[in-house]
């Protein structure tokens, strides 16, 4: 069956990377195959969700570990955790949480926009969200300030590029004074499952990662962290979790892609990763106007991506307008644009094959082209 003509759309490439806007990952056949076998049998969700936990402990070192329907559910569902406890009578009554801690600080430079706010994810639970500090300053003097106050549920730190880059406390002195304090801490790391092992070792209390960007598995959140809290979030299922549950295929395939990860061979992925990126240059090499460089993941994970700097004089195009040509047309050729204003853009190869790569640099050159 071809989906893409049976319902008339669009055939996408994709050299964004690991977006929810472009379906998440490019399932790899050995995780498809356990979650097709998953497809024909019954579960006891309660035992397969104790399954994948004890896959979590090997694959992160942490306590304990659930799967959720996907990130921002997990985020949700771990700051409910961190109100209720395991009481199931307060996790009946959110998101009313009369009686219960409920506030959840945040740095304003982690205050992102993943598709929604992430304030409106911490809001869902009930909780109130605490801006700290201003986008590039929050000093450690006003984290200590806040978590004195009372009725502090918990401080939720995001690991993302997209955050403010400079002028916040890092993770481990949020773990640091936080727990002083005896406050949990939430960690939103959802492209950052290479790191999860390093994020459990900063003393993270929970943390959150998606199963479908660079685990490659079918849609899922992936939640590891402290015993007592992860059996809370759990407890949400039957609360304000209900709408946000993991069926068989997400749980079966978060196990899978976990298990995938224990037995690969990350550095020959990042070799091959680099082959890729090489290839973009090399076939972009030339163009007048265009300034080719590579810039690593700026979270630490282990890959890198093509950078295209764009002089509009010489080349013809920004790079907005190149952007907007490239996506232009069947296929679309969707880059990773979060930088146009600045005047460059990237390529992200891993979810290119050779041939897209050929297809996307051969359409640069054209567009290019074009206009010189």
């Amino acid at each position: 069956m071809d989906i893409h003509a049976t319902y008339g759309l669009r055939r996408v490439i994709n050299a964004c990377g690991k977006m929810t806007k472009l379906s998440g990952a490019i399932v790899l056949p050995e995780i498809a195959d356990t979650v097709r076998e998953s497809l024909d049998h019954f579960f006891e969700l309660d035992a397969l969700q104790a399954a994948a936990g004890e896959v979590i402990v090997r694959a992160t070192g942490a306590e304990s570990g659930c799967v959720t329907a996907c990130t921002s559910s997990g985020i949700t569902l771990s700051v409910a955790a961190t109100m209720t406890g395991n009481d199931l009578a307060r996790t009946w009554e959110l998101p009313e949480t009369t009686g219960m801690k409920d506030r959840v600080l945040i740095q304003k430079g982690h205050c992102v926009n993943y598709g929604a706010p992430i304030t409106q994810s911490i809001r869902l639970a009930g909780a109130t969200p605490v801006e700290m500090g201003t986008i590039n300053n929050c000093p450690a003097e006003v984290i200590r300030h806040e978590l004195a106050s009372e009725n502090v549920a918990a401080v939720v730190a995001v690991e993302s590029h997209h955050t403010a880059r400079h002028g916040w406390v890092p993770l481990e002195e949020v773990v640091e004074m936080a727990h002083a304090a005896g406050v949990p801490v939430i960690v939103d790391g959802a492209a950052q499952d290479h790191r999860l092992s390093r994020l459990i070792t900063s003393g993270a209390d929970l943390v959150i990662t998606s199963a479908h960007k660079y685990l490659c598995s079918t849609t899922a959140g992936i939640v590891a962290g402290r015993r007592d809290l992860i059996e809370a979030v759990y407890l949400q299922n039957r609360g304000i979790g209900r709408g946000m549950k993991a069926g068989k295929e997400a749980i079966v395939g978060a196990m899978a892609a976990l298990e995938y990860r224990m037995r690969e061979d990350v550095v020959a992925w990042t070799a091959e990763q680099d082959r890729k990126v090489a290839l973009i240059l090399e076939r972009l090499e030339g163009i007048p106007g265009l300034t080719l460089s590579v810039d690593p993941d700026p979270n630490g994970c282990p890959f890198s991506r093509a950078r295209l700097d764009l002089d509009p004089d010489s080349a013809g195009h920004s790079a907005a307008t190149l952007t907007e040509a490239l996506a232009d047309g069947d296929p679309t050729i969707v880059t990773r644009a979060h930088h146009v204003d600045e005047g460059y853009i990237y390529l992200d190869a891993i979810e290119m094959t050779d041939d897209e790569i050929a297809l996307v640099c051969r359409r640069v050159r054209e567009i290019l082209s074009a206009t010189n």
